[in-house]
């Protein structure tokens, strides 16, 4: 992942000079580069001059490592376009100098030796049956040797804890209208949100009609469908900061506002007249809340694939019969953008039509009320709120006036007009859980302390940190980008596609940060998927280490040389140094790897 260690060619100077005429030399061999991979990548996938299913599926590394490519070349181009705005507009100060440096001299580097798609994978430009010598030149050359510095990773954190107040790390290079939307719906996540959402969390409950409701009363339901159909009829980029900002808040609740976008694009580019004037008004005002029916058992991604089916009566209307699964917030919501099969003699997208299914809401004794239709809750480990339920239907009912569009065989290209704001509302969402992961690996990382300074004093630490805050400004600029051009009724499917992609990565890398690494109830498998939370007391730090099923361990920090011990129970805590900087502490069944200085500990085994 990102280069966050320590760093031997060290400067006392962490910013370049003439930085934006740097970054603007890499631009050229950059789309160069990607160009070349184009064609390598076609060559490989195409038969008799078409690009070939089968073949896409054979190499299918390198059609996903050109992916990767092209999405980094992307983000730097956005990155720098988003810094020749700022110095046009005399707003790009110092903070802002230091994440493009810092997200050019990384991201080049990866470019040049490796581009991690995951853990375990990565792509190298050698795979696509090219090498880096259209990146040997001396503006990359320099970016890569100095750009991501250590010097400069310390002192972008120096700036950060001095900016501690401002909403964002460094100017977003937004209107003011929108900024005063994110002031809004970030202020409204502190104090309606985030002191409950760990609550809901942990007893799996969905989110309160209280904040849906006051949701709809802010508007978020109706923020892009136009003001003829009772909607703000603002920006993409408005839906943006508001996805951002609630999910940063908890992800649920920033996810309540997908549905309602999904099913106004859907009807707003595929419905008749009359279900404008019909549903527009009621999901901008929340009157009526959507959920999306789309996937099935075994099919996920391949929705051409589906087998639900629609039968038209002599009445006109519906009866559908099936299973869907995945279906996030299905219990209380009142209609169903439905896909489903109206033409029997058909197995791909061709026969697949869209419904607006309308369904009597559900309540806890009773979640799935109306005939024909059952639901069974999925459990899951996280993204609570609105709970996933595996969904039935018996010759369910639905009205041949609700078929979107009044002409069947359209669902599909019905549904894939709405991908793009789909992708860009997904990538809004994961870079407020990374700002969220952020927020909270900076709080750790100033409380607790070592051997008598905070954690954030620690190169290591600090890198990890501004590496996170670059990031998600890169992630934040392509997806702004991708919101712009949307609204500028610009194709963007693939730019939304690569905010999504990189949104992903980034939140999880942020949040793998902001995270400890456990094995709990007596599993043998360590993961990053525990959180600490610190308190000061009389008897010292105590430690709150949260499990992602709900459970937890307290233990104390003490100066008697043992480290830590049992907050409370009568387990014993046993402490084990593992490395020069971490220990094992197991409780039980539980086990945990935590940061510390061991003086004299050689390392064993890495974490």
């Amino acid at each position: 992942m990102p280069h966050d260690g320590q760093d031997f060619r060290m400067s006392n100077q962490p910013l370049l000079e003439s930085l934006t005429s740097l970054t603007a030399a890499t631009l050229p061999p950059l789309r160069g580069l990607l160009d070349s991979a184009k064609e390598a990548v076609r060559a490989l996938v195409s038969k008799d001059g078409r690009v070939s299913a089968g073949l896409i599926e054979a190499n299918q590394s390198a059609a996903h490592g050109l992916s990767w490519l092209a999405t980094y070349v992307n983000c730097l181009d956005q990155m720098h376009g988003w810094a020749e705005r700022l110095g046009a507009e005399g707003k790009f100060g110092e903070t802002e100098a230091l994440i493009l440096q810092i997200a050019f001299g990384e991201y080049l580097a990866q470019l040049r030796g490796g581009i991690p798609m995951s853990q375990t994978e990565i792509m190298r430009l050698s795979d696509l049956g090219l090498d880096a010598s259209a990146l040997a030149t001396p503006e990359i050359d320099r970016l890569i040797a100095s750009g991501n510095t250590q010097t400069a990773r310390e002192r972008l954190v120096a700036l950060m804890q001095e900016q501690a107040a401002n909403i964002t790390v460094g100017n977003p290079g937004l209107e003011d209208e929108l900024e005063m939307i994110r002031e809004q719906f970030r202020r409204y996540a502190v104090e309606k949100v985030e002191p409950f959402a760990h609550d809901w969390h942990l007893k799996d409950e969905l989110i309160p009609m209280e904040v849906i409701e006051e949701l709809a009363e802010m508007g978020v339901f109706g923020l892009t469908i136009p003001e003829e159909h009772g909607g703000f009829g603002l920006s993409k980029a408005s839906m943006v900061v508001v996805s951002e900002e609630l999910s940063r808040g908890y992800i649920g609740v920033g996810s309540l506002g997908t549905r309602s976008e999904i099913a106004a694009e859907l009807i707003l580019c595929g419905g008749t007249e009359e279900q404008k004037a019909k549903w527009l008004p009621r999901l901008a005002s929340g009157e009526t809340l959507p959920t999306a029916v789309f996937t099935e058992p075994n099919t996920g991604s391949d929705l051409g694939s589906l087998r639900t089916r629609a039968v038209k009566g002599a009445d006109g209307n519906y009866s559908v019969t099936g299973n869907k699964t995945w279906i996030t917030h299905a219990a209380r919501t009142h209609v169903m953008t439905l896909l489903a099969r109206t033409d029997p003699n058909t197995t791909d997208y061709r026969g697949l039509s869209m419904f607006l299914a309308e369904k009597t809401p559900g309540t806890d004794e009773a979640p799935f009320p109306t005939p024909g239709m059952t639901g069974t809750e999925i459990e899951v480990l996280g993204y609570r709120g609105m709970k996933e339920y595996e969904l039935g239907f018996d010759n369910f009912a639905v009205k041949g006036e609700n078929l979107l569009g009044g002409v069947e065989g359209n669902g599909f290209k019905q549904l894939m007009q709405t991908f793009e704001s789909a992708r860009i509302q997904t990538a809004a969402r994961a870079i407020g859980v990374a700002q969220s992961a952020l927020d909270v690996a900076m709080q750790y990382a100033q409380d607790r302390k070592q051997f008598g300074k905070p954690l954030i004093a620690f190169p290591r630490v600090s890198g990890k940190l501004a590496m996170m805050a670059v990031e998600i400004m890169i992630a934040r600029q392509l997806t702004y980008f991708s919101a712009r051009e949307k609204d500028e009724g610009r194709r963007c499917d693939l730019e939304a596609g690569m905010a999504k992609l990189l949104g992903a990565r980034v939140a999880w890398a942020a949040a793998d940060n902001g995270l400890i690494s456990c094995a709990v109830s007596g599993a043998s498998v360590f993961a990053a998927r525990c959180e600490v939370e610190t308190a000061q007391t009389k008897e010292g730090l105590i430690l709150t280490l949260r499990h992602p099923d709900g459970g937890f361990r307290r233990l104390l920090v003490v100066k008697d040389g043992r480290g830590v011990v049992a907050a409370d129970g009568a387990d014993p805590a046993v402490v084990k140094p593992i490395a020069n900087n971490l220990i094992e502490v197991a409780l039980a069944g539980d086990i945990y790897r935590l940061p510390a200085t061991v003086k004299g500990a050689a390392p064993t085994q890495t974490p």
